[in-house]
């Protein structure tokens, strides 16, 4: 069924199907929630009074390797924004390429960095290419969704915040031109924070801002710029992200209602960043990095009105009452909270070392220099995105071992299997103990999340990136072993006959295994680690991502449609 009257913007109030219209939107982000929850937080979403979902599209999961595409399961957009319009919603989409999202790299894909001279978001050959190849496949997926089609897709948002990048003058035209040329001809939008509004936009794509508060009269400024325009708030930013080592992070709900209340008073659409913020299950975090790399924890809880499990908060039903005053039907009934269980403590049966785990990885590399995850030979030659890598030569003294600021981003050091300390963005200095003849020098490097906002994207390889010295001699002959702890890799671990039971043999790093029985149907859960030093944890082959003493975030989401009834393994 074909439509005409889209969403337009030809005047200050935005119009569908020739009426006026105002934008009431929340994001959530498909890749957050598990699938079998999309429902219940879009029905939490209609109940609360919105009409328009808005979600990223992250191409590093749409394109885990060079010219393989995944649109299933977790990643079925298609279902997704389907399921949208069963339920009466709006849908805006913001395939990027690039969506920052506190998702690792901005979503853009890390094979992109195996090219020396990358520069992306920029007009770039090699970065064009292989977003011409991704957006054909895309658009391929979400073309039949387009409101003109029949589908709910009202909108799409050109990139995400260029104007705080503003690198190359010809990439904003291109990726318009790649929606354009592709047959999308609904409306288009970019959005910006006040920084990044001053730089120029583009004919016929109208601008919006991202804003936490009103101060600086942001909205105006917006208005100013765009006379005779709707004013739409794109990310209103309901609460904030985390980052390891520092304070969760709180936006009080009465302040939030206040800003929500007065942007709809003044009759501006608005879209909340985050509704529902849901979880970077795995190694997919991404990190800041303003002169100090800071990775972003597991949680995206967000403090958003929805919390990370997704119940009702607060500031859900703050929202829910000032919304309510905008239908002028009823809205829906909330539906009723995921129950929750607090399973029994799980013991730890067996573990494994590091180093008699490493027959399981793929065949290692040899290199006479360090080679980074991304170069490294695996994955169909799209290199290694995510997880550690174990990089091993032989030396034949002690002495100074000086990392010249090159492991991205924290390592271990082991000589003979003895950790002997730690290097990371602070520590770049190791003394390792003298011994006779030669011995094995491991570093077991952890990759905690590329930057996903800012000027340093072209600069995150991880892994060993340069020259490791000891006693200021470069260290040469590598072997390197890729534990990027795919669901495979998991699975020919845990069903390995090599486990052991004497836990008094236990070193660390290793992988450790409980079991977790669950009576009846399985219900949403968290895990804790009291005492636990830094890992990862999977719970039936999932990743559910990283813990760290340090905090602030204790403790790891574990949805109960990822357990089973009886028995459930935890490694």
């Amino acid at each position: 069924m074909s439509r005409l009257k889209g969403l337009k913007a030809e005047s200050s109030q935005f119009t569908l199907e020739g009426e006026p219209f105002r934008i009431l939107g929340g994001s959530i982000h498909y890749f957050r929630v598990p699938r079998a929850y999309w429902e219940d937080r879009l029905l939490k979403m209609k109940a609360c009074g919105l009409n328009t979902l808005t979600t990223y599209v992250p191409w590093n999961l749409h394109e885990p390797e060079r010219g393989t595409f995944n649109f299933h399961d977790q990643l079925d957009l298609k279902a997704y924004v389907s399921l949208a319009a069963q339920m009466g919603l709006w849908v805006i989409l913001r395939p990027g390429p690039y969506i920052c999202a506190e998702w690792d790299l901005g979503g853009l894909p890390s094979w992109l960095l195996q090219d020396k001279d990358m520069q992306l978001r920029t007009t770039y050959p090699g970065f064009v290419d292989a977003v011409n190849l991704y957006f054909d496949r895309l658009f391929s997926v979400i073309k039949p969704l387009m409101f003109e089609e029949g589908g709910p897709i009202i909108a799409l948002q050109v990139e995400n915040e260029y104007g705080s990048f503003a690198k190359d003058e010809k990439y904003m035209p291109f990726i318009k031109n790649c929606l354009q040329s592709r047959g999308v001809n609904e409306l288009l939008l970019t959005s910006d924070n006040w920084e990044g509004l001053r730089y120029g936009g583009m004919d016929g794509v109208l601008k919006t801002i991202n804003l936490q508060r009103l101060s600086f009269g942001a909205i105006q400024h917006l208005a100013d710029m765009q006379p005779q325009k709707p004013l739409m708030v794109m990310e209103y930013w309901s609460g904030w992200f985390d980052v390891w080592g520092e304070h969760h992070h709180v936006f009080h709900a009465e302040d939030m209602l206040a800003v929500v209340s007065e942007i709809l008073e003044r009759g501006v659409s608005i879209n909340l960043y985050m509704f529902h913020g849901g979880t970077s299950f795995g190694f997919m975090n991404g990190a800041m990095d303003f002169g100090t790399y800071k990775p972003q924890v597991t949680s995206y809880d967000y403090d958003a009105p929805l919390s990370e499990a997704g119940d009702c908060t607060t500031k859900y039903q703050l929202l829910r009452n000032l919304f309510s005053q905008y239908h002028s039907e009823p809205l829906p009934e909330v539906p009723s909270t995921q129950e929750k269980r607090a399973y029994s403590l799980v013991f730890i049966q067996h573990h494994l070392s590091l180093w008699d785990s490493l027959h399981f990885t793929d065949k290692p590399h040899r290199s006479e220099r360090p080679v980074n995850m991304e170069n490294l030979p695996v994955n169909s030659n799209s290199g290694q995105s995510y997880g550690y890598a174990l990089y091993e030569t032989t030396i034949t003294s002690g002495g100074a071992l000086n990392s010249r600021n090159n492991i991205r981003d924290r390592a271990l050091v082991f000589v003979d299997r003895q950790c002997v300390g730690s290097l990371d963005y602070k520590t770049h200095e190791v003394a390792l103990p003298d011994g006779e003849g030669e011995r094995t020098l491991s570093l077991l490097v952890e990759n905690c999340g590329r930057v996903n906002y800012g000027k340093v994207l072209d600069e995150q390889r991880k892994g060993i990136v340069g020259d490791i010295v000891l006693n200021q001699s470069p260290l040469r002959g590598f072997t390197t072993f890729c534990f990027d702890m795919k669901p495979n890799f998991i699975k020919r671990l845990t069903n390995s006959g090599h486990w052991k039971t004497d836990l008094k043999s236990s070193g660390v790093p290793g992988f450790f295994q409980a079991r977790l029985s669950v009576d009846g149907p399985p219900k949403d859960t968290f895990i804790r680690l009291p005492g636990w030093g830094k890992g990862v944890v999977f719970v039936n082959g999932q990743n559910l991502g990283r813990y760290w003493f340090i905090g602030p975030q204790h403790f790891l989401y574990l949805p109960g449609p990822w357990l089973r009834s009886g028995e459930n393994q935890v490694v």
